[in-house]
């Protein structure tokens, strides 16, 4: 059990407890009712990327490179959710750590990304072979005599 889930309910028994040892019932709901905030915006945030995800394909992102460019190492599966606005591809077995999950562009680059318990580990974009460009361009054409 990771150290974070003791953590942060251990915290807010504290808090109530200190609330209530100098305020009593109004510091009690003062704390209360801030903790409920927090509860409520984490919530409010984690519900707005969701529906944004819905509206978009599994696994389509607007451009790989730019994900590429922006995602960090221990951010969680909602943060790399809100930057892409869509839900990832799986690409790992179900239920086995760590996870991979793929987000594709028009262009054919993909990004994977590596997650463990939640938290992106490590990242790849891979791009499409391009075919070689002609030596000469459209102008460069010999005149005719």
């Amino acid at each position: 059990m990771k150290f974070q889930n003791i953590l942060i309910p251990v915290v807010g028994l504290v808090v109530l407890g200190v609330a209530w040892q100098n305020y009593g019932f109004g510091g009690v709901a003062l704390v209360g009712g801030g903790l409920v905030m927090w509860g409520l915006l984490h919530v409010t945030r984690m519900m707005q990327v969701m529906k944004r995800a819905a509206d978009r394909p599994i696994g389509h992102v607007a451009s790989a490179v730019m994900l590429n460019a922006k995602l960090k190492p221990g951010v969680n599966l909602l943060h790399v959710m809100a930057l892409t606005r869509a839900l990832g591809d799986l690409r790992s077995p179900k239920d086995t750590q760590p996870e991979v999950y793929r987000w594709t562009d028009t262009g054919g680059s993909y990004v994977d990304v590596t997650l463990h318990d939640g938290k992106v580990t490590q990242w790849q974009l891979t791009r499409p072979p391009q075919a070689d460009a002609p030596a000469e361009g459209p102008g460069s054409a010999t005149p005719a005599p």
